[in-house]
């Protein structure tokens, strides 16, 4: 370890403001070459708010490094297992090795309700074309298109789609073309993915893939008008953990109706008729962003950013949904709900809060929930001193005002840009020019996401794409109370001696969402923070004396 913070390796949790997070940036990069140290120097900054709010420019949506350990997932994984894998009577066929197939069976812990035993629920299985040896050489096409007829010999879907993995885009078989076939043979809806794992730099790409594909093949398709006085789409929300049917139920007690959910508890016939709602709602700005746009210009509907992580930011965003509407009868009855709902959420808050004030956590996880969930933990008292996403692009860091001055590079050209327009016979305009107006002129924010960099600490360390070797030197010099991440990292995190929340599937817990969610949340970390277990954690030589051995860092 360099002279420079040498003297910080003993650092106890609640001594962190004692560490330059400069200096630690440059001791995270002193071990890589110095082209690697360059690029990486991008994508770690202290953040610094300046008065106008401005935060750092962030280095993001590159291709990792070759050779360093990410957290990353692929293109094909943001495709099929985020985006479409939450929808249950799609047959969501797998086009390539059994090894990707794996993925194909859900793995994210996605939740979904059926009305009755009658309805279609396919996500239990794993549908895959099992792409062997000569199937790579003299191509499988065919293969494909037997398992599209099986498929729907066995189930007699509403619609098959079908993912392409890398091998299908090296050798060159097209997907689109086998679904047009078996589309007209078959008289239900089947279309393709071209989200080949290599394409774009992480799954954030296979996001974009699957907005574009569904947008093209499925929105718009059933135009029957639902009966109910509020109608939203919830776009960016997968029910991970049981997260949807928390905050389905606080809508329907707030008398709220949801059209379609992108795409937790999802259906085909929800995303077919998704463009009559009157207002999109966005929780994860980065997989999501894409369709709340496409809708906007096409259909007419407007979209606010939300999230309902944590008390007070569910109270909040239910306000803003009632602002939107503008109608007394729907904001008093919000009133009601969140009046029912928070003392519960305050008197667990305020009695973990003892207990957990003052620890510090990092979050390293992707979509907005490295910005979400830092809410819950400033509820409780925690900090947050060091996040990052996985996949996120500058947007995600800096806000949407940024958007603007990103560059379009050679990875981001390898994704589909469909063109829209408005739809004559389909497009509604929800509010006046004259309401969207006096709405903003009170503050009302339409289309915005403003980042995670506004909202974290001046002096936290921000890190995209965070490397395995980054992670270890962070756990050794901040010795955080609690580090968030996923399942790659987990076990690595806890033989360290650290208590790990995974927040990508959460293990067996959840929901975290809405106010039972933050209840949930309160007890589980304080559980994790304040056990004793972590205290009595020894490696095997410490326990064993016939084992030599001793920490790295020792």
């Amino acid at each position: 370890m360099s002279d420079t913070i040498k003297d910080t390796k003993t650092i106890k949790p609640g001594g962190v403001d004692t560490l330059d997070p400069e200096k630690i940036k440059k001791e995270l990069l002193s071990r890589y070459p110095a082209k690697v140290a360059r690029k990486r120097s991008n994508q770690i900054m202290v953040n610094k708010k300046d008065d106008t709010g401005k935060t750092p420019v962030m280095g993001a949506n590159v291709r990792t490094v070759p050779g360093i350990i990410t957290q990353r997932g692929c293109s094909y994984a943001g495709c099929k297992g985020v985006i479409l894998g939450p929808t249950r009577d799609i047959v969501n066929i797998t086009h390539g090795p059994i090894g990707c197939g794996f993925y194909s069976w859900l793995t994210r812990r996605n939740q979904t309700r059926t009305a009755s035993d009658a309805d279609d629920n396919y996500m239990p299985y794993c549908f895959s074309t099992d792409m062997q040896d000569e199937d790579i050489v003299f191509g499988g096409e065919k293969k494909l298109k037997a398992a599209v007829q099986e498929a729907y010999d066995i189930f007699k879907p509403k619609a098959i789609s079908i993912f392409s993995t890398c091998p299908v885009g090296l050798i060159g078989d097209d997907v689109h073309a086998v679904a047009s076939e078996m589309k007209e043979k078959l008289g239900i809806n089947v279309f393709g993915f071209s989200c080949e794992g290599y394409k774009g730099v992480s799954q954030s790409a296979g996001h974009h893939i699957a907005n574009n594909g569904i947008f093209k093949n499925v929105v718009g398709k059933d135009d029957s008008i639902k009966e109910a006085d509020y109608k939203i789409n919830l776009l960016g929300e997968y029910n991970i953990g049981g997260d949807g049917f928390e905050i389905d139920r606080i809508l329907d007690d707030c008398g709220i109706s949801v059209v379609s959910t992108y795409s937790g508890n999802s259906t085909y016939d929800q995303f077919a008729n998704s463009h009559t709602a009157d207002l999109n709602t966005v929780m994860c700005h980065r997989s999501i962003n894409y369709v709340a746009d496409m809708m906007e210009i096409k259909y007419g509907i407007p979209w606010i950013k939300i999230n309902f992580i944590g008390g007070n930011s569910t109270a909040k965003s239910l306000r803003k949904i009632a602002e939107y509407f503008g109608e007394e009868a729907l904001i008093q009855r919000v009133e009601a709900v969140i009046e029912a709902e928070m003392p519960e959420v305050e008197r667990v808050r305020l009695a973990v809060k003892k207990r957990c004030e003052g620890k510090v956590a990092m979050i390293f996880v992707g979509g907005s929930r490295a910005h979400h969930y830092q809410d819950l933990f400033n509820e409780i008292g925690m900090r947050t001193i060091s996040a990052g996403y996985e996949f996120a692009h500058r947007d995600d860091y800096e806000g949407r005002r940024v958007i603007p001055d990103i560059k379009i590079d050679a990875d981001s050209r390898n994704i589909e840009e469909l063109k829209i327009e408005k739809d004559d016979d389909k497009y509604r305009a929800r509010k006046t020019d004259a309401e969207i107006a006096a709405l903003k002129a009170k503050g009302f924010e339409f289309k915005d996401y403003k980042g995670m960099s506004i909202d974290m600490e001046n002096d936290a360390l921000l890190i995209d794409d965070i490397s395995q070797y980054e992670t270890e030197q962070l756990l050794k010099l901040y010795k955080p109370d609690l580090y968030c991440a996923g399942i790659k990292e987990k076990y690595a995190i806890q033989k360290s001696g650290i208590p790990m929340k995974q927040l990508h599937s959460y293990d067996s817990g959840g929901p975290y969402a809405g106010f039972k969610g933050a209840v949930n949340f309160y007890k589980e970390i304080d559980r994790l923070v304040n056990s004793k277990v972590w205290d009595y954690l020894e490696a095997p030589w410490q326990t064993n004396p016939e084992l030599s051995a001793k920490y790295g860092w020792e």
